[in-house]
């Protein structure tokens, strides 16, 4: 086949001519490329600019647009993943939140006294040793029973211990010896009553089981503490061991609770109340619990409209190492939360009336990226023990109690119960005190994982609690009051009520405003794009184009480049052993032809004949020339197969 001479040349021109854009051989021409024709102008400056320094001060400017583009779209997106708080109040009737009330004293001390008979001589004979105290007459009724114990052995393990001084000599309360101990000291710092010599310091210490060596010794610088602290030590192993349905009866039933009721002026009872067994505060009693499947509401703000009980609290019926304080604790939540009595409960005075005022708030945040919350719990890798919805104190709680169970093998008292794991005691379990003990250090130093693990919820609600106290009831209508509440309960007390055994409660609202604190993105993605779209048209002149087109230089026809150089020098490597090994020399044919720079050319229209001949000529390549004419085109060829007979004559002269 016969080529067009056009096409010759135009062949000839691409192997003699530069390759420009994508094609580039390397990334400097690549570069040069760009700078030439992109829309930034800042970059076809620095290019065509004469002179050092008008280059290097386009260079300059360049890199400070880069630097401040890169910067403000920095802060875009920073402001992107920022929420802004909006509050929103409305008027509406409003759903009553449970309330959970407890008996401070969690069992009646009269049905407990053959359980606790041991652990209260010990304590007794520790107040005796240590203080000079002994029971008077007037405590007769707090005598205990003999109660042939398992645990006195135990009480004689871990008996109280009393620090003489810091040179870690103590003497043993149980057989009244000095001896030196060993092994880490943690001192519970506390200054309500101090023991007497400020040299002095009560403790106990807990020793690894299995190993003997490793010991702790606690420390605490009051000696009430340091006695509540080793008497609910035990308290927790001896309760361990009785069955539920036997606690529910040591505790106080709804009748024994509750004295009157009254919500929204309408009197209520027992009936009202859903009872729940806590570890630490025994039967606990929860107005409008929601589990019928009907939740009261209200729609009237003020005491008058919310719940008012009077509460029978028996103040002689308390155990007198276990509490310090009287009264009933209570806790406003959700229907759907677990009550934490003993984290965020609010005591309830004797002899006086509480009122409690309440502002509804309902609280709403964003989860990922704008927050690390968690809408449900699902996405915790920790049990839910609680049967709850989620919450972090219920998430650090089952953290700790499966911690407890993997590390010490039994669970702790004060929280539910894993599947398949039963209450520590020392019956079973004799290292759990020690075990329990180093958790907790780790727990509170943050070393278990937990905070790291459990989050925020992102949706809660919240009521914001006013108390009020007045003195209750007044010293005119104490008498009858109190002759009125003793004979509707005189069947079932058979004695006189005193005002120190009663407490009075109000709940209510104290209006009807309903806070909705809600989080919303700051910035759309419309607004992100087109504060993108400001910052580089403002520094450096660009469009959406411009970055399609910086995209696809810098990194596609860039990565391109360096993978094409790579091959070659790969295909030249090869190619070279391969001569190596065969013994011939490489051909000429075989160096690679690249392009190189031509000034004659500097636009990108399409090469001529002219531009052709100002081409420098290439290294042992001939002088292109025009090519010869076709001289078969001249040659005169007849239409006809045979001459006519009167032009034969004409030709033959």
């Amino acid at each position: 086949a016969v080529t067009a001479p056009g096409k010759k040349i135009t062949a000839r021109l691409k192997r003699t001519l530069p390759v420009r854009g994508p094609q580039a051989p390397t990334l400097s021409e690549l570069m040069r490329w760009y700078c030439l024709n992109t829309n930034t102008h800042g970059c076809r400056r620095i290019v065509v600019s004469r002179g050092r320094l008008r280059r290097l001060l386009w260079i300059l400017l360049t890199l400070s647009a880069v630097g401040l583009i890169l910067w403000q779209c920095a802060e875009l997106l920073m402001n992107y993943y920022s929420a802004s708080v909006s509050v929103t109040v409305q008027f509406q009737k409003l759903p009553f939140p449970a309330v959970t009330i407890c008996n401070i004293n969690p069992y009646k001390y009269s049905a407990m006294k053959e359980y606790l008979s041991e652990l209260d001589k010990e304590t007794k004979k520790a107040l005796e040793t240590f203080y000079g105290f002994s029971e008077g007459k007037s405590k007769v009724r707090r005598s205990v029973d003999e109660w042939n114990s398992t645990g006195s052995d135990f009480f004689q393990q871990i008996p109280l211990l009393k620090v003489e001084d810091f040179s870690r000599t103590v003497t043993d309360l149980h057989s009244g010896q000095k001896r030196k101990i060993e092994g880490s000291v943690f001192h519970k710092d506390s200054s309500i009553v101090n023991s007497g010599d400020s040299n002095d310091i009560i403790g106990f210490q807990l020793c690894d089981a299995n190993n003997s060596s490793e010991c702790a010794l606690y420390t605490f610088s009051s000696g009430v503490n340091a006695i509540q602290e080793w008497y609910k030590l035990h308290y927790m192993n001896i309760m361990a061991q009785i069955p539920l349905e036997t606690k529910e009866k040591l505790s106080y039933s709804a009748d024994d609770l509750l004295l009157t009721c009254f919500f929204d002026g309408l009197s209520c009872d027992k009936r009202h109340f859903t009872r729940f067994h806590h570890p630490l505060h025994g039967n606990c009693y929860t107005f409008n619990s929601g589990e019928n499947g009907t939740i009261l509401s209200t729609s009237t703000g003020g005491s008058e409209y919310g719940l008012q009980v009077v509460l029978y609290i028996d103040e002689e019926d308390y155990n007198p190492f276990l509490v310090t304080s009287t009264g009933a604790k209570i806790i406003v939540h959700d229907q759907n939360e677990y009550p934490f009595i003993e984290d965020i409960g609010t005591e309830i005075e004797t002899a006086a009336a509480t009122s409690i005022g309440m502002h509804f708030t309902r609280s709403r945040k964003l989860s990922k990226p704008y927050s690390d919350c968690t809408e449900t719990g699902a996405d915790i890798p920790v049990e839910n023990l609680y049967n709850k919805s989620y919450s972090l104190q219920i998430c650090l709680h089952s953290c700790f109690q499966k911690a407890m169970v993997d590390s010490c093998g039994c669970a702790q008292y004060a929280q539910p119960l894993p599947v398949g794991a039963e209450y520590c005691n020392y019956k079973k379990n004799p290292n759990w005190m020690y075990c329990y003990y180093k958790l907790h250090e780790k727990f509170v130093k943050e070393q278990l994982g937990c905070q790291q693990i459990c989050k925020d919820a992102c949706s809660f609600k919240e009521w914001a609690l006013t108390t009020s106290i007045a003195q209750w009831p007044s010293t005119a209508s104490e008498d009858w009051m109190l002759r009125v509440l003793s004979w509707d309960k005189g069947q079932k007390l058979n004695k006189k009520l005193n005002k120190t055994d009663l407490a009075n409660l109000m709940v209510f609202y104290k209006d009807l405003n309903e806070r909705f604190i809600s989080e919303n993105p700051a910035n759309t993605l419309v607004i992100l794009l087109s504060n993108f779209g400001g910052q580089l048209g403002l520094w450096m002149s660009c469009s959406v184009v411009c970055v399609i087109e910086i995209v696809e230089v810098f990194f596609i026809d860039s990565l391109s480049i360096v993978m094409r150089r790579q091959w070659q020098k790969a295909k030249k490597w090869w190619n070279n052993r391969k001569g190596a090994g065969s013994g011939k020399p490489p051909q000429p044919g075989d160096v690679e032809r690249q392009g190189h720079d031509n000034p004659a050319c500097i636009d990108e229209d399409l090469p001529t004949f002219n531009t052709a001949l100002r081409l420098p000529l290439p290294q042992d390549s001939p002088l292109p020339r025009t090519p010869p004419p076709n001289y078969s085109t001249l040659r005169l060829e007849t239409a006809f197969t045979e001459q006519l007979p009167d032009t034969l004559e004409l030709s033959q002269h």
